[in-house]
Order: C-alpha cells, then structure tokens, then sequence
C-alpha cells in the first residue's frame, strides 16, 4: 500500500495521518480538507473563542513543524467531490483526482439550518468569530436548540452579558440523551442565569428581526444562532455504492468497504460493546476512531473491533458536565452520588440488565473514572449499583 488518502483535516483525519505515520507507513499520504486553516480544534469554539478568552491561533491542534514532520500532501481548502471505488480515485471540487490504495473518510458533519437567512450557526472558526463580534451587553440573542452547543453557546452569550431566549421543540432540553430529570436540572441553571428558556416552541423560520415560531409568533431579537444539530458530511460519496444512512456505515472495525474506511463524526460503526451502530459526535472519541481506522487499514489481517466508551463533557457557567457510555434509549436512571437539586450529582444509565453509561456534574474526575471501566467490562446493572447507595432513582 503505497498511497492512502484521508478526505477530513480535522481531528479524526490528524489522528489517522499520525498514526499511520507512528506504525511505520512511509509512502504517499494525502490529506484533503474543506477549510482553508490547518486542523483545529472545535471544542473551544463555543466556549473560549466565543467568550473572546483565547485568540483563535490557540486552536491549532498542531504545530506547522509537526505537520510537516508528517510528510503530507496537504489539500486544504478543496473539498471532496465524488468518491469511485473501482479505480480508486477521489475528486475534488478543483478538479483534482487523487488515486489511493487505502481511502479514510473524516469529513465530519455540517449544522443544520432553518428557512430563512441571517443567522449564525457554529461549526468553524469563522462561524465563532462572526457570532463573537456580534455579542455585547444589552444585545438580544435567540439560540434555537437547547442540546449541548446551544447551551454551551447561551452560557457564554450571558456572560458576555447578551439577553438570551433560549428556544427547544421538546418539553425537556437534553431530554433525549440524559433522560428527563436530569435534563430539567441542568435546564434550571440557564433559568437561574436568567435565560428566558422556552420548552415546547417549534421555530418555523429565520427572519430579518428574530425568529417565527410555528405557531405565527414573532420573536424580536438582533442575532439568532441555530443550533438544532448536525448533518454528516456524505453527499459526496452518492453514487459511489457505499452505504449511507444517518452517516457512512460501517463494520466493527471502522471499514465501510475493501481499502475505505471511516472515522469521527461521519462513521456510523457497529459497536461490539453495546451492540449496536452508533455514530458519535465528540472530540475525543473522533481521535480514538482516527487511530483505530489507521491501525486497521494498515494491517487488515490483525485488525481489531473498535469497541470503546463514549466520553463527552459540556461547561456551562459554572456547571462541569461529563459523561461515559452510550445513553441514549436507556431505561432507567438512578443517581448514585450527590444531589441532582443541588446540581452537583453522578447518575448511572441502565439498559436491559447492564450499566451503560454515567454522567457527572459537579463531580470530581476520580469520581467518574472508575465508572468508565465498568462500563467497559460490561458490568451488570446489580453489580454495578448495589454498593453505591443510590440517593434517587427513576425511569
């Protein structure tokens, strides 16, 4: 295998490209990107850069020494356009068609967007940049979508000292990934920020003064950020008799088809340890995924499943937000330590008979941690909390 490309220059590209560097693969390496800048890190966006505390030059996820030590072809700025697996060429929007032996697809995702124009979203830098200029004490601010960024980004906006109407479709935020109750207490620090949360309120456009809501409402505000999730990042790959569905699919062991393989926040893998496809859309797990389809491309015949625990975390205001697992389609939540009234808590998700995940807010890291390897072994749900006095539990 003499010339591997990976379409993605960010986190889940770099990691592979370093990785298949670190296992000794010394031919062709490309890697394609999008953006103009070098590989970044996104986490920070609604946090740091947009509360105006780091430059953006913070961002790089490497030094301009240490890409070069990688020995890239670097084609940033372009993006992928067409994907043949019979001759195994990539096409970029500038016309360029790059063979490969080994093809890595990172190409992420994208915001959704609502009709209408003039609202910001938060994806790139740019994106962060352009919402930061616009925040000032006094300035209205409507965030569509209370999931994680919205959150994230309304913490920061009031910060900064915005007024802040938070909107979300569903009765209670985040309740989908982290079950009711602790979806309504992390709901009630934005109200204790004085948000103006509104639970239950579709938004059926962007306007050039605010939002419309779906029931004909107007809601007046100088800025809006839309922030009602992603989507993976594809359309380029139509046509190329892969699969598609909510992402690319793939195998245990990050393939999607012979010689292409995928990772980060556009691969909707089969993982062995909960038994069943997921795709992930955290910093974190997007580098895990980069080395492993590296390692996995590289030497097909000692591959091995990719099968790890999720890890995410969120800061809003002064709320440090962390979580192991797979959580989503749980059954029941018990909190195992702490007090979800006084925000400071550990809550353990069960699915079937097994512990799938934790979340912890306000809760020392070694708290968390050996709930990861429990996670990881698969430890039944009994087991799991029988010795740690759970302080509520419900469904």
């Amino acid at each position: 295998m003499r010339r591997i490309l990976i379409v993605g220059a960010s986190a889940a590209g770099l990691a592979a490209a370093e990785t298949l560097r670190r296992q000794g693969y010394d031919g062709t390496l490309t890697l394609v990107g999008d953006e103009p800048e070098a590989p970044y890190d996104r986490p920070p966006l609604s946090k740091q850069i947009l509360a105006g505390e780091w430059h953006p030059d913070r961002l790089a996820l490497r030094e301009q020494s240490d890409l070069a030590a990688l020995d890239l072809d670097l084609r940033l700025g372009t993006a992928a356009t067409a994907l043949e697996p019979a001759d195994r060429t990539v096409t970029l929007a500038d016309g360029a068609r790059i063979p490969y032996d080994g093809l890595i697809v990172a190409t992420g995702v994208r915001p959704r967007r609502l009709p209408g124009e003039g609202a910001h979203v938060l994806r790139t830098v740019d994106d962060a940049l352009a919402l930061r200029d616009r925040l000032a004490p006094g300035r209205r601010l409507i965030v569509v979508g209370a999931g994680f960024l919205g959150a994230e980004a309304a913490a920061v906006a009031r910060g900064l000292g915005a007024e802040v109407t938070l909107l979300e479709p569903a009765p209670v935020p985040l309740a989908h990934a982290v079950g009711e109750e602790v979806g309504r207490v992390l709901s009630t620090a934005h109200l204790d920020h004085g948000v103006d949360l509104r639970t239950g309120v579709g938004v059926s456009e962007v306007t050039e003064d605010g939002v419309r809501l779906a029931d004909g409402e107007l809601l007046d505000a100088e800025e809006v950020l839309v922030a009602v999730g992603s989507s993976p990042n594809t359309e380029w790959l139509a046509g190329s008799g892969l699969t598609l569905n909510d992402g690319l699919v793939c195998d245990e062991y990050c393939a999607a088809a012979p010689y292409v393989y995928a990772a980060g926040d556009v691969a909707r893998w089969y993982n062995p340890l909960f038994g069943t496809r997921m795709r992930i859309e955290h910093r974190t797990h997007a580098a895990e995924q980069g080395m492993a389809a590296a390692r996995n491309l590289l030497a097909p015949d000692a591959r091995k499943p990719f099968a790890p625990v999720p890890y995410f975390w969120s800061d809003q205001y002064d709320m440090k937000i962390q979580a192991y697992g797979y959580l989503r389609g749980h059954d029941e939540v018990a909190v195992v330590e702490g007090d979800l009234t006084e925000r400071r808590f550990l809550a353990a998700y069960r699915t079937g008979d097994r512990l799938v995940g934790v979340l912890a807010v306000g809760m020392p890291p070694k708290a968390i941690r050996r709930w990861r390897q429990a996670i990881a072994v698969g430890t039944a749900w009994h087991d799991a909390v029988a010795g740690a006095a759970p302080a509520a539990e419900f469904t």
